[in-house]
């Protein structure tokens, strides 16, 4: 809304003509979603405790019964400081921002669904696995096929490190996309199991997509770094900022020992989204490096349940996913954060150095 009320007024006012920049957009949008959030999070944590959303915590897993009641359902906060930056910043007529959106909205409305359940009948798993995965699947469908009708957008996979291996796939990129989608959803989801873990490595992974996004977007760094051009994705720099902004402002009541928590409203919208910048920018075998942390995570899962079933009781790790492996190990709550954080930076530094090594 502030692009399109100040923009058009740059012709009588020159300075004004920085809003046409999406670096500046996005920057703001950033800083517009962290100080919203700060702002606003105490009260929203305070009606929280009103309503009694408060984190159903079960006694199989690690002692975190000391939790028990912190209120939940906190993507609440970061979804509406998120979305209002970027409705503030970002130019309203490109459609890659409204699809956007409408995932963040999407996978929030199934995550909202699951937590509603949990806290208005305590003890409650929520949604079953199968209908929270049908609810992801009809969304991804939706906005896939609708991608890939988009005559800019093309269908060839691009592969890291491979600069001339392109191959197209066509109609089966649908399916492709919403695993990618799907995957990467409940891979935040998965991870969010510790005070301030998921969120860390979710800023991480939104302020790398910011680079590639704005890359894609700019035909003149796309071909320099000989990466796919998509006209009009730049724009969506100004949701990864705002949510940049939104997810250190929620971490500010997150970090250990957490205030409030993120909840599947927050987790599957954030997931579902990321995995739908990387399909927007072309990068979608990155996201595994990008994300590796989430990756790892749902590998554990994984690799837990199958060898479970294989063997007929026995585990690989003393617990998954794999944060709790290493609670179990007696390693401190707050040393696993702060360690996983570092490899997600880690894995972030290495996906952007892909864009040389081409």
């Amino acid at each position: 809304m502030i692009y399109h009320l100040l923009y058009p007024l740059s012709d009588q006012i020159s300075i004004l003509n920085v809003f046409r920049y999406i670096t500046f957009r996005s920057i703001y949008a950033m800083l517009t979603a962290l100080v919203l959030s700060i702002i606003i999070g105490p009260f929203f944590i305070r009606w929280l405790h009103k309503v009694k959303f408060g984190q159903y915590i079960k006694e199989c897993g690690p002692d975190h019964q000391s939790k028990s009641g912190t209120p939940t359902m906190g993507g609440l906060l970061f979804g509406f400081c998120m979305l209002t930056s970027v409705l503030l910043w970002s130019d309203l007529t490109n459609k890659y921002i409204w699809l956007t959106i409408l995932v963040f909205l999407g996978f929030g409305a199934v995550g909202f669904a699951d937590d509603y359940i949990k806290v208005v009948r305590k003890h409650n798993d929520g949604l079953s696995a199968r209908t929270k995965l049908l609810g992801q699947v009809i969304i991804s469908l939706g906005v896939v096929s609708l991608l890939v009708a988009f005559p800019e957008y093309s269908s060839q996979l691009m592969a890291p490190f491979f600069k001339n291996f392109h191959p197209d796939l066509s109609w089966f990129y649908i399916p492709f996309g919403m695993f990618v989608m799907v995957g990467a959803s409940n891979g935040v989801n998965l991870t969010d199991g510790l005070d301030g873990l998921a969120i860390g490595p979710a800023v991480v992974t939104a302020a790398c997509f910011a680079v590639f996004i704005y890359v894609a977007g700019h035909i003149n760094l796309a071909t320099y770094l000989q990466v796919a051009y998509v006209a009009g994705v730049g724009e969506v720099t100004v949701i990864c900022g705002a949510m940049v902004g939104a997810g250190l402002g929620f971490l500010w009541f997150n970090a250990f020992p957490a205030q409030i928590f993120m909840g599947d409203v927050g987790s599957l919208s954030i997931g579902g989204t990321l995995g739908f910048i990387a399909l927007l920018c072309k990068q979608e075998l990155l996201l595994v490096i990008v994300g590796g942390l989430f990756v790892i995570e749902t590998l554990s899962v994984v690799l837990q349940v199958g060898y479970f079933k294989m063997s007929g009781g026995k585990r690989i790790f003393r617990m998954a996913p794999l944060h709790h492996h290493f609670e179990k190990k007696g390693v401190h709550e707050s040393k696993i954060i702060v360690r996983f954080w570092i490899l997600s930076l880690l894995l972030a530094v290495m996906a952007l150095g892909t864009l040389k090594l081409r």
